[in-house]
């Protein structure tokens, strides 16, 4: 029989589609699969899905194969054909009975097991993290470094790190997907993650908001970062220090030795941190101070941050700038200007040096300027981004409460424009320059 010409029309037009989506299925090289070995989470959860998979596959075969030889063997033949009548088979009633129980039963051994490891107690000399989930933002805390930082996570390799879940307001998930986990955040009630990243080297992974919390939970991102150990206990060090800046970076002297590869490098003619390892030799370096030319103090460490030409493209968050928000960006702005002008924002934000920054409902902006990303991951730390996030940071992350800046700015909240009181871009550029100072 033809087939009808709609019906043609609509399978020629859904042929692509279908092609499409196998053929996006087949990609081994997902960024942000789950299918990896980097952990001990990881590989579990891949032991007990390859386990479901192939019992599940066999499963199917089996049922599909019993229909389509009952199709056959038992279809009409004839109009005349009548249909046996039964009353009952005990013999196959036991056997539909008993093969989904034993299937089950087997099922059910490797998910307890993979349920009771993955549930078990973290090591007692593990890293603690503890994360707290806002909306829409990522807060990390190192109590054993006295350290808190915002929507970036260092992770030590080959040290188990246990992660206490709490959530500031509604539910959230929090996910790295190539080291595994996926847990809630849940309200009033700690929960706990831990896993070792044992088989990666020095990387950048994306973090993930993946229970819906509101207008800008697909915004709640965050960067993930596998260092070693002893650039771990130098970024620590460096984080758990007061942020200064307004030092001018002397020029190099001839013969200075070159920093270990994937670790910026000193300022030029700066002593080397106290107890930090010679150029290329392992172990932690700890931040030391250095005066400047103008008086003030700059902080100096061996390790500070992952560096961003190092970080995968599929790490570094290429987020569109809205439509309409305008910024001159030929200004150039003044730090020390920018360190006054910043006073209004001490209600939401800390500092750690700053004496007159000490809020604790934004991020921490201590170390802001050694950050790959700022707005929760959704856009790169550069003057460019920065500045429009303090002009008008509700058009560019919907449902914030960081409320609009800049003057003349329209509150996409409030509907209402702001006074002329409010923040020039010569004045937004001096709060750009501190920011990117903290260091």
């Amino acid at each position: 029989m033809p087939v009808p010409s709609r019906l043609r029309r609509l399978l020629t037009a859904a042929l692509p589609a279908v092609a499409a989506v196998t053929l996006t299925a087949c990609n081994a090289d997902y960024p942000n699969s789950i299918f990896h070995s980097h952990t001990e989470f990881n590989r579990e959860v891949d032991y007990l899905f390859k386990i479901l998979i192939i019992l599940g596959t066999a499963v199917f075969v089996f049922v599909e194969g019993l229909l389509v030889v009952a199709m056959f063997r038992f279809r009409r033949k004839s109009d005349d054909d009548r249909p046996k009548h039964v009353h009952g088979n005990t013999t196959l009633e036991i056997l539909w009975t008993a093969i989904p129980a034993v299937i089950l039963v087997i099922i059910a051994v490797p998910t307890v097991r993979t349920i009771f490891r993955t549930q078990a107690k973290a090591k007692a000399d593990a890293l603690q993290v503890e994360v707290v989930g806002h909306q829409w933002w990522w807060e990390f805390r190192y109590p054993q470094y006295k350290v808190t930082t915002a929507n970036e996570l260092y992770l030590p390799l080959g040290r188990t790190v246990n992660f206490t879940l709490r959530t500031q307001d509604v539910l959230h998930s929090f996910w790295i997907p190539q080291m595994g986990g996926k847990r809630d955040l849940i309200a009033n009630h700690p929960n706990y993650l831990w896993f070792t990243p044992d088989s990666v080297g020095e990387m950048a992974w994306n973090g993930f908001c993946v229970e819906y919390c509101g207008a800008s939970h697909a915004n709640m991102r965050f960067r993930s970062f596998t260092v070693t150990p002893a650039q771990f206990e130098s970024w620590a060090a460096h984080q758990a220090a007061p942020a200064v800046f307004g030092a001018v970076a002397a020029p190099a002297a001839a013969g200075a030795a070159a920093p270990a590869a994937g670790a910026p490098a000193l300022a030029a003619g700066a002593p080397a941190p106290a107890g930090a390892p010679a150029p290329g030799a392992a172990g932690p370096a700890t931040p030391a101070a250095a005066p400047a030319p103008d008086g003030a103090t700059v902080q100096q460490a061996g390790f500070v941050a992952f560096p961003r030409e190092r970080m995968p493209a599929h790490t570094v968050p290429r987020t569109p700038l809205p439509g309409g928000l305008r910024y001159n960006d030929a200004l150039v702005g003044d730090a020390k200007r920018g360190s006054t002008l910043i006073a209004p924002c001490a209600g939401c934000h800390m500092i750690n040096g700053n004496p007159i920054m000490m809020g604790i409902i934004g991020p921490n902006l201590t170390h802001i300027g050694t950050r790959s990303a700022i707005g929760g991951g959704l856009f790169p730390n550069d003057t460019r981004h920065l500045a429009r996030w303090i002009k008008n940071a509700r058009a560019m992350k919907p449902g914030i409460l960081m409320p609009t800046l800049g003057a003349g700015e329209t509150d996409p909240v409030t509907k209402a424009a702001v006074p002329a009181t409010g923040l020039t871009d010569q004045q937004i550029a001096d709060i750009v320059a501190y920011l990117q100072a903290l260091k």
